[in-house]
C-alpha cells in the first residue's frame, strides 16, 4: 500500500467502528487480548494507528467552525440542520449538553487511552529493537500529550490519566499539573522522534512536529521566553520553507508540501476533509476566474460565510485574499455577486474542492500547524518579552513577503500593545479558516472584546472554556463542571 494514504485508511477503518457521540467511557483493557495484539510491533502499531484517528476525532468541520470559527469574529453561519446548533454558538449560548462537546472530550480520550495501552504493553511485545521501542514510546507519550493540549485549551485542567489502570471515576488535575504533565511529555519524547522526512509513513509525528507542539504551547500560554526559544529551536532545524503560493497552499495536489510541521492526513477514502460542504454557496456550478468547475461536490444547505469586514480589511494587493470567492455562477449559468447580494456571504475557498472527492468527501490535509505559524508565534513571543524589535517585525516580513503586500517597519509599531493588534490581524489574515482564531484571541485578550464589539449579549470571560460534556459529569462523579456553567 502507498505509504501515502496508510494512515487515512487505517484510519476510516477505525471510524467505521467508534461514533463521536458515544459518552465518555474508556474501554475496558479486555476488549484486547495481549496474547493477539500487544505482543506484537504490528498489534502495538495497530492500537497507534486507532490513537491518531481518534485525534481526527471523525469531524474536521467541527474544529473549523463549532470550536474555532463561529464564536469567533471571521466567520458564520446560516441554513440547514447545523444552523440551530451555529446560532448557539453564535451567540455564547452554548451548553454542556451538546454534541461536539460530548464527542470532543471523548475521543482525545479515547487517544489518551490507546496511547496508555500501548504504553501499558511495550514490555510484553518480543524481538523488538531498543530504538523502535523508543520511538514507539515516543510517538505514543506525544499523542498522548497532544491530546491533553487539545483538552486544557478547550476544557481547562481535566483528570489526567497516565496508566491503564487508572480508576474510572478521578478529579480533575490541577492548572499546575496539566501544565507541568503536557510540557514534560513532550520536552522527554522529543530526542526518540524520526527526524523530519525519515518517519514511517506520512502524517506520522516527527521531532519538528513535537518541537512545533512545544512552542505553541508555551505561547497559549504566555510563556514567551520559552515561546521564543522554542519557535527559533523549528527553525534552526532547517527543515522547513514557506510553501511559494499562498492560494495553492493547502490544495489537495500540495498535501506534504515542505511548510507542514504538523498534519492530519486526510483522503476521499478514508476520514476527510468535510468542511467545503458549507462553503459552496447554493447551486455552486463554477468559479471561472480560477478554473473551478464543480464535477459532483456536494452542495448542502448549511452555508459557512465570512464577514465582509474581514475581506476588507486586506491590502487590496494581498494574496491571502485569492481564495476568498465573491462571485461564481450557479447552476442556472447566473453570475452571483456575494460580495453585494447579501450581508456577509462571501465564502473561504482556503480548502481548494478536491478534483478526486468523492460527494462531500475531499482529500486536502488539515495543517495543525505550518511554518508560518511559528514564524509569527516568535515575533509574537519576542514582542510580549521587549516590545517592537527589528527582529520580530522581519519575522513578520517573511510571512508578508509571500502575500506580495508591502514591508512593515519597526517605526510603525510605537508601542507593544500596537503591535499585539498588528498580529492579532496578521494572524487573521494568514491562518483564517484553519482551526486557530478562538485560540489567538483568548491569549491576545480579544475573544470576549470582539464578540461584544459584535453585539453578543453573553460574551462573559467564564466562556473562554467550553464546558465539560455532561456525559463525562455523569460517568465521573469526581469530576467538576467549569465555573459559570
Amino acid at each position: 500500500m502507498n505509504t501515502r494514504h496508510f494512515i487515512p485508511f487505517m484510519l476510516l477503518l477505525c471510524s467505521i467502528f467508534t461514533s463521536c457521540e458515544d459518552m465518555l467511557e474508556e474501554r475496558p483493557y479486555s476488549e484486547l487480548d495481549p496474547s493477539d495484539v500487544l505482543t506484537t510491533v504490528n498489534g502495538i502499531e495497530k492500537v497507534l494507528v486507532s490513537a491518531y484517528g481518534n485525534m481526527v476525532w471523525n469531524n474536521v468541520k467541527f474544529r473549523l467552525t463549532r470550536f474555532e470559527g463561529w464564536p469567533a469574529d471571521l466567520s458564520w453561519q446560516t441554513g440547514g440542520v447545523e444552523n440551530r446548533t451555529a446560532l448557539t454558538i453564535m451567540n455564547w449560548t452554548w451548553d454542556a449538553s451538546q454534541d461536539q462537546f460530548i464527542g470532543a472530550y471523548r475521543r482525545h480520550y479515547d487517544a489518551i487511552r490507546d496511547a496508555n495501552i500501548i504504553l501499558g504493553n511495550l514490555d510484553l511485545v518480543t524481538g523488538i529493537a531498543d530504538n523502535k521501542k523508543a520511538s514507539l514510546t515516543a510517538e505514543a507519550r506525544f499523542i498522548r500529550a497532544w491530546a491533553y493540549y487539545r483538552l486544557y485549551i478547550y476544557f481547562g485542567a481535566t483528570p489526567l490519566r497516565t496508566s491503564i489502570d487508572d480508576p474510572a471515576e478521578m478529579p480533575k488535575a490541577s492548572q499546575e499539573e496539566m501544565l507541568q504533565f503536557i510540557e514534560t511529555e513532550l520536552l522527554a519524547v522529543i530526542p526518540d522522534l524520526p527526524e523530519p522526512g525519515a518517519e514511517a509513513q506520512y502524517g506520522r509525528v516527527t521531532s519538528g512536529g513535537a518541537k512545533a507542539l512545544l512552542a505553541k504551547f508555551y505561547l497559549n500560554n504566555k510563556q514567551w521566553e520559552k515561546a521564543a526559544a522554542a519557535c527559533q529551536d523549528v527553525i534552526d532545524m532547517d527543515k522547513y520553507r514557506l510553501f511559494p503560493s499562498f492560494e495553492d497552499l493547502l490544495k489537495a495536489e500540495n498535501d506534504g508540501n515542505s511548510e507542514m510541521i504538523l498534519v492530519t492526513p486526510l483522503s476521499p477514502d478514508g476520514p476527510a476533509l468535510n468542511y467545503m460542504e458549507g462553503a459552496f454557496p447554493p447551486g455552486f456550478a463554477a468559479w471561472p476566474e480560477k478554473n473551478v468547475v464543480n464535477t459532483s461536490w456536494e452542495n448542502h444547505g448549511t452555508q459557512h460565510r465570512l464577514r465582509e469586514s474581514f475581506y476588507n480589511s486586506f491590502d487590496p494587493e494581498d494574496k491571502r485574499r485569492e481564495p476568498i470567492l465573491t462571485t461564481y455562477v450557479n447552476d442556472r449559468g447566473v453570475t452571483v455577486d456575494l460580495l453585494n447580494d447579501a450581508e456577509d456571504n462571501i465564502r473561504s475557498f482556503r480548502f481548494w474542492p478536491d478534483v478526486n472527492a468523492q460527494g462531500n468527501r475531499h482529500g486536502n490535509d488539515l495543517p495543525e500547524i505550518r511554518y508560518a505559524d511559528i514564524l509569527l508565534a516568535r515575533a509574537e513571543a519576542l514582542n510580549e518579552l521587549n516590545g517592537p524589535s527589528e527582529e520580530a517585525i522581519d519575522l513578520i516580513n517573511q510571512v508578508r513577503a509571500r502575500a506580495d503586500v508591502h514591508d512593515l517597519s519597526v517605526t510603525d509599531f510605537a508601542t507593544k500593545e500596537a503591535l499585539r493588534d498588528h498580529i492579532v490581524q496578521e494572524r487573521a489574515w494568514e491562518f483564517y479558516e484553519e482551526g486557530h482564531r478562538r485560540t489567538d484571541l483568548i491569549r491576545m485578550g480579544k475573544f470576549v472584546e470582539f464578540a461584544r464589539k459584535r453585539g453578543v449579549e453573553n460574551a462573559e470571560e467564564y466562556r473562554t472554556l467550553y464546558p465539560i460534556p455532561q456525559s463525562a459529569l455523569d460517568a465521573n462523579p469526581l469530576l467538576e463542571q467549569n465555573p459559570g456553567y
